[in-house]
């Protein structure tokens, strides 16, 4: 299954942003919630952007995988997406944060929704 191969990547992506957010609240001794630390803050928002956005993308893909599209659609969305999660991610954790690759990032993963969307309603209203 090609949906899991690019779960497994954004799996890494993700772990590598709950890790920043670890290893900072140990070196600053930070319990529950963000204390007001902005660079917490933002270690904590890219983690979370990660876990609300890449689910979803990974949905839509393996619904895309399992109506049987064409191998290379359903990489092209996986790599979208991959490429939006880190450039999206590498921009949040810069300091200071990059903002135009923040919305590459997001540019990029809306782009992977929007193939899969196309592809899904492709197969239910055209294809059939």
């Amino acid at each position: 299954m090609i949906t899991g191969v690019y779960a497994s990547a954004v799996a890494l992506i993700f772990l590598t942003l709950s890790v920043r957010v670890i290893l900072y609240r140990r070196k600053n001794q930070l319990g529950l919630g963000d204390h007001g630390d902005k660079s917490l803050m933002k270690r904590m928002r890219a983690q979370a952007n990660c876990a609300e956005y890449a689910p979803f993308g990974l949905l839509l893909m393996a619904l895309v995988e399992l109506q049987d599209a064409d191998p290379s659609a359903v990489h092209l969305i996986g790599a979208t997406l991959l490429l939006g999660r880190i450039v999206h991610g590498y921009g949040f954790s810069t300091s200071p944060p990059i903002m135009l690759m923040r919305q590459a990032g997001m540019m990029l993963t809306f782009a992977s929704y929007l193939v899969s969307v196309y592809c899904l309603l492709f197969f239910a209203f055209i294809w059939t």
